[in-house]
């Protein structure tokens, strides 16, 4: 018994770095198989085509789904995700296809799974750049981080500004803005962009964002909260002044049932992670240490006692005893 408890706690000694070196940097790996859709839902203005002018104060609601090409996945090693994104008002949901949105695209997201940076391969459209974007790294820091905005085309430092809690569960916050950039050319009516003259012109499409705030699982890096303030605006050729707002709205927030749903899978992969890496490596590390000097203190205790127990030369049975050869007792050899 000695022996097995030693054994036992010299395995589970072992166990424990194995763990917390191995097996749990080995699990913190984006996953593949993802498909998983959040709402974000505001108020603001946007253009109406079907009005031909800007409404406002009207509700307006961001899907986005990300699904995992798992085959892309396993192919390349990388984590592979479409990520399709519509914004609607009222009017036109439930699309029954994306194209009715006010606006959708359709995107190709690839990382590392480990990093989460960006790797250019698997027809990754359009091309990416930067730290975070649907999650972040995991093991968050509390620093400065790029985030991919599509819309821009190009990366915004968001700024660690402490920590948040969203339905009862403590995140890290960041959060950042972006100053209004041109972003492309669209043909348009010369009236939209006060041309009334001209009956198309190339019109300027110019992009902001009164402010991005994410907060996000420390240990998963998975974004329990998220909210954006994006602008979007046509300038004539040239102009230095908005003239027509096609979606505009301070702020486009995670919906209550998203959040909880993110909350309750950043609890269980943050969960997970840290059975994996801190409390059965310490538990280990305790019971397996016990164990050790539990055995090793049997094993010295039974050879000390079997050391006491061994017999010195000279000393044996009574030499009258009666398993003497002189015993009284003892049978005589006798003669027939």
């Amino acid at each position: 018994m000695s022996l097995v408890l030693l054994g036992l706690g010299a395995f589970l000694l072992v166990l424990a770095p194995m763990l917390a070196w191995y097996v749990e940097p080995r699990a913190k790996r984006t996953p593949t198989d993802i498909d998983q859709i959040t709402v974000f839902r505001g108020t603001g203005s946007y253009f109406d085509t079907k009005k031909i002018k800007t409404v406002h104060d009207q509700r307006l609601t961001i899907t986005r789904q990300v699904r995992g090409d798992v085959a892309d996945s396993e192919k390349s090693g990388r984590a592979v995700w479409d990520v399709s994104t519509s914004i609607d008002p009222d009017s036109s949901l439930p699309a029954a296809d994306p194209h009715d949105s006010l606006q959708w695209t359709l995107e190709r997201w690839v990382t590392d799974r480990k990093t989460n940076k960006p790797v250019h391969c698997c027809d990754e459209k359009p091309y990416f750049e930067g730290e975070a974007y649907l999650k972040f790294p995991f093991d968050v820091e509390k620093r400065t981080y790029l985030w991919w905005d599509p819309t821009l085309g190009d990366t915004v430092p968001l700024t660690y500004r402490g920590k948040k809690k969203i339905q009862g569960y403590e995140g890290l916050r960041f959060t950042g803005t972006v100053k209004a950039a041109k972003t492309g050319t669209r043909q348009v009516p010369g009236r939209m962009v006060g041309l009334p003259k001209r009956s198309q012109v190339m019109a300027e499409e110019w992009y902001a964002n009164h402010g991005v705030e994410l907060v996000a699982d420390q240990r998963t890096g998975r974004i329990i909260y998220a909210a954006l303030g994006p602008r979007k605006t046509l300038r004539a050729p040239g102009g230095k002044k908005d003239v027509t707002v096609l979606l505009d709205s301070e702020r486009i927030a995670f919906t209550t049932k998203t959040q909880k749903a993110q909350v309750e899978l950043a609890d269980d992969d943050s969960s997970r992670l840290k059975l994996v890496g801190e409390t059965l490596p310490l538990l280990s590390v305790v019971l397996g240490g016990a164990l050790a000097l539990l055995g090793g203190a049997l094993v010295v205790r039974g050879r000390e006692s079997g050391s006491n127990g061994t017999r010195r030369d000279g000393e044996g049975p009574d030499a009258s005893g009666p398993h003497s050869e002189t015993s009284p007792n003892s049978l005589q050899p006798t003669t027939m």
